[in-house]
């Protein structure tokens, strides 16, 4: 009995140790798969950016170009390519006639091909960093302005939930005051049509944050998503003085490069490659001579210039001159911009600080009238257009606040920055 009553002690004990380690390993595989959380304008662009076309093919795209480098590196043009033929008149006299031949035809380059063809990859290797560069920074465009764009929907959720807040509680005062007979019937008419206004503005605010929050999820894939964790802190502000190395700039800059090069590489193409061949063959003339041996040795020449050779190297020098002057009107454009965000971002500030000085009194006087409405020295058509004024003003403060942040945003990507 004893030594049952041991046995089942200890298959008790390993059951609750097993139960306890695999509720540690799920626990432990739960907080690994979670996702990390969004918390930043940086976060977003990370998650958005990995689920890019450009980003996923970006490997594939890379070793494309390196072996295109390494194929202008080598010492042929083309591939080498051999060559069998065999002669008999087996179906025909059968003197025993026989000849059998091997060659081998290399391509060569053209002068000056080769070394161009190696500056036309590098150039589509740089290319290729910049168009990427580009291409992030317009994805960072939008991010920034879905991402503002929430905080200005959160900001209108709290403000008309303070509103929705203080107008009910308003009525709650109005009604007990009516059933006192301090105040009439209309008046909480006037209480409870309050209500409903800031009932509607609260439902329009609801769904203006569930549409900005779903342009996020459908930026970084995710399928839930918190608005409780989010900063609403600024970037960084950038220099003053406008980028040189402007991303957009650079990519056109890079386009411009590789026409040019494809320009100088045309212009030495003026024919087809031209081809070294070595042969070797072994014949006989009938079935009583021996076998002899040839080799030979030759080159062949095409033909070139022509309409083939105009058109090509026409088409190099348009696509040359059109992004060299795309890259003219963009540097117009992009200082422009840059001008334009650094006015938008002085009088977002101005705009800043004269919403909050005007939300401070509104406060005051909300403060001052919501007394005097309790002492019955206000009425309450005054007491509403005091409680209305104080929420406009601190609904401007705050998306004052949020427009002075982006603005910011917005000189970073006239600058052509990322976000940090």
């Amino acid at each position: 009995m004893y030594r049952t009553k041991k046995w089942n002690f200890k298959w008790r004990l390993s059951a609750v140790a097993a139960i306890s380690v695999c509720s540690v390993f799920h626990v432990f595989a739960q907080n690994t798969n979670q996702p990390r959380p969004v918390q930043s304008v940086k976060d977003i662009f990370d998650a958005t950016w990995a689920r890019q076309p450009e980003a996923q093919a970006l490997e594939t795209r890379q070793q494309a170009l390196q072996a295109q480098k390494r194929a202008a590196a080598a010492w042929t043009p083309e591939p080498a390519a051999v060559e069998l033929n065999s002669k008999s008149d087996q179906w025909g006299r059968n003197l025993g006639e026989r000849e059998q031949q091997i060659a081998i035809a290399v391509p060569m380059w053209l002068p000056g091909q080769r070394s161009k063809s190696s500056a036309l990859a590098e150039a589509e290797v740089n290319a290729l960093d910049h168009q990427i560069k580009a291409n992030q920074l317009r994805v960072a465009g939008q991010i920034r302005e879905d991402w503002w764009n929430l905080h200005r929907a959160r900001i209108e959720k709290d403000v008309t939930t303070d509103q929705l807040n203080n107008a009910k509680r308003l009525a709650e005062d109005v009604s007990k005051r009516v059933k006192a007979g301090d105040l009439a019937q209309s008046d909480q008419h006037q209480a409870e049509g309050a209500v409903a206004v800031a009932e509607s503005a609260y439902a329009m605010a609801q769904a203006n944050l569930e549409l900005a929050i779903q342009m996020i999820k459908a930026s970084i894939g995710a399928t839930s998503f918190s608005t409780l964790t989010l900063s609403d802190s600024p970037e960084l502000l950038p220099s003053a003085e406008y980028p040189r190395n402007h991303a957009a700039l650079m990519e056109l800059q890079a386009r411009s490069d590789v026409a040019e090069r494809a320009m100088a590489l045309a212009a030495t193409r003026t024919r087809a490659n031209p081809e070294f061949t070595i042969a070797k063959s072994r014949d006989r003339g009938n079935l009583a001579d021996p076998y002899s041996s040839k080799i030979t040795i030759g080159i062949r020449l095409p033909f070139g210039g022509g309409p083939r050779y105009e058109a090509v190297v026409a088409h190099a020098q348009a696509e040359a001159t059109q992004a060299q002057a795309q890259l003219t009107l963009e540097r117009d454009r992009t200082q422009s911009l840059w001008h334009f965000a650094q006015a938008k971002v002085n009088a977002a500030q101005a705009q800043l600080k004269a919403a909050e000085r005007r939300a401070k009194l509104a406060l005051e006087s909300r403060t001052f009238f919501e007394k005097s409405f309790q002492l019955g020295e206000s009425d309450l058509p005054t007491r509403l257009r005091i409680e209305v004024e104080a929420v406009e003003a601190q609904r401007q403060a705050a998306l004052s606040r949020i427009e002075f942040f982006a603005s910011i945003s917005a000189l970073r990507q006239a600058a052509g920055l990322l976000p940090q």
